[in-house]
């Protein structure tokens, strides 16, 4: 039986999340036609420490981004999609091929790290996972028996499953739903975080036994931005203090299949039962509008983010986002 439990995040009071742009993520070596790879990363949705750099998730292009702590970019290509394509937009009539990697985690194994990104879940075609280990190419696994279990839990996946982060808390990772599916009769968006059995995960991935089933479920009440837009999670990631960093927006889109208008950001954090918040602005003190998709601590205060720009043609971002006050 799946435990769960409804809680409401609150703001902290006198603390700011500062963002300061760093700059946009450029392949070093250009641009890959033979590969459809842009000159740049697009649409970034999350990232993780892996040796000297950092692995980044796009969310419409089918490669993973690896910029060195020296500031190099590299692309590992994934698996090509209809045509032989790896970018997936609106624009170009294919959309609907796109993996949505939206969350990633690196799960540590008996054979070393396992880095894992996970696909949003909201179509058919993006029920799907990556995993990639230490001199290994990354492998793309068709995952549709996992996201239907997730599926079939309401109280979780509410009205449209829409994965957007991924977080390792002790054997268990934790999944972090997206609230801004289309409401349908019964069922409303929901933002929730579900836990499963890591290792039962990786068994799985293993090929032995069933995939792991949800042990427990949090709703959470994340707010609505001014203009009445419900905030919805983008990402997530553990601290060493054991608490769970998160960020969240208010897009205003009609459903989790399309983008829309960001309205406001927030850096919160989960610590057992109770969730708090603080809003994300930038140096100057204005609100925040970037989509940050993707957040890892970098120290006690500080974090690494990218941004998601919703645009094929413009790279995404590089952020740090810096906790300021004394709250």
């Amino acid at each position: 039986m799946i435990t769960t439990r409804w809680i409401q995040a609150r703001q902290a009071p006198g603390v700011r999340a500062e963002v300061t742009a760093l700059g946009p993520l450029r392949y070093s070596a250009g641009a890959e036609p033979a590969l459809d790879r842009p000159p740049h990363v697009r649409a970034a949705s999350g990232l993780r420490r892996w040796g000297a750099g950092w692995l980044i998730v796009q969310d419409d292009a089918s490669f993973l981004a690896y910029r060195r702590d020296d500031g190099a970019v590299e692309g590992l290509a994934l698996p090509a999609g209809p045509d032989g394509r790896r970018t997936f937009s609106s624009a170009e009539g294919n959309k609907q091929h796109k993996l949505d990697l939206e969350a990633c985690e690196v799960l540590p194994t008996p054979q070393g790290p396992c880095f894992l990104a996970l696909g949003s879940g909201s179509t058919p075609a993006r029920e799907v996972l990556v995993t990639l280990r230490e001199g290994e190419a990354p492998q793309l696994r068709l995952a549709s028996a996992l996201y239907a279990s997730l599926r079939s839990v309401e109280v979780f996946a509410g009205a449209e499953l829409n994965l957007e982060g991924a977080a390792l808390l002790g054997a268990e990772l934790l999944l972090f739903q997206r609230g801004n599916g289309a409401g349908r009769p019964g069922l409303e968006a929901s933002n929730a975080v579900g836990a499963l059995e890591a290792a039962g995960l990786l068994a799985w991935l293993e090929g032995s036994g069933p995939p792991p089933e949800l042990r427990r479920v949090l709703r959470v009440d994340l707010g609505c931005s001014a203009a009445g837009t419900p905030y919805g999670f983008t990402d997530a990631a553990s601290l060493p203090d054991g608490r769970i960093a998160f960020l969240a927006a208010a897009e205003d889109s009609p459903n989790a299949y399309d983008d829309g208008e960001v309205q406001g950001g927030r850096l919160g954090w989960l610590d057992g039962d109770e969730a708090s918040w603080a809003p994300l602005l930038m140096a100057s003190g204005a609100p925040c509008l970037l989509k940050l998709e993707g957040l890892a601590p970098e120290g006690p205060a500080s974090f690494l983010a990218v941004a998601d720009v919703d645009d094929p043609g413009a790279a995404a971002l590089l952020c740090r986002v810096v906790l300021v006050g004394d709250g």
